[in-house]
């Protein structure tokens, strides 16, 4: 089984409801990829989904991914509190529907083909690849205009 690691950062620029981006970096035997985008009104969290997904999305065939982010919002989602919320219909503990439902079922299908260790980076700690994937997050994030008043 292949092993790829996958760094991914978001970014929105007013959280909520500003322009925001995202940042997936693909490292396979000395290769890089870079998988970037952004949106016109988002939330932080959902960059930082965003940027997950679509670096699950690139990889084509099942793989060990070591997955670095640092949105504890997306390693905690993915790792622990996807299971209940499965279970529950998609609702919380407090029978709330799930925030971000459709992104939380695309990503649950996305990492099912994988095995998967989710690996916390602190942001803006020096890591390379997580400061890279923030500069093209944030960078993303500033190509949409300003919505006009």
């Amino acid at each position: 089984m292949k092993k790829i690691k996958l760094y991914t950062d978001g970014s929105c620029l007013k959280n909520p409801g500003g322009r925001g981006g995202y940042a997936a970096i693909l490292l396979y035997k000395g290769s890089k990829r870079v998988i970037k985008g952004g949106m016109q009104s988002t939330t932080n969290n959902q960059m930082e989904m965003m940027a997950v997904l679509r670096g699950l999305e690139a990889i084509k065939e099942a793989c060990h991914i070591d997955l670095y982010s640092d949105s504890q919002y997306v390693l905690k989602g993915l790792k622990s509190w996807i299971h209940g919320w499965k279970k529950n219909n998609w609702k919380t503990k407090s029978k709330q529907e799930v925030k971000n439902v459709e992104l939380w079922q695309q990503l649950d299908q996305a990492a099912s083909l994988h095995s998967i260790e989710y690996i916390w980076v602190k942001g803006h700690s020096g890591d390379p690849y997580n400061e890279e994937a923030d500069q093209i997050a944030y960078s993303e994030a500033h190509k949409f205009k300003k919505k006009a008043r």
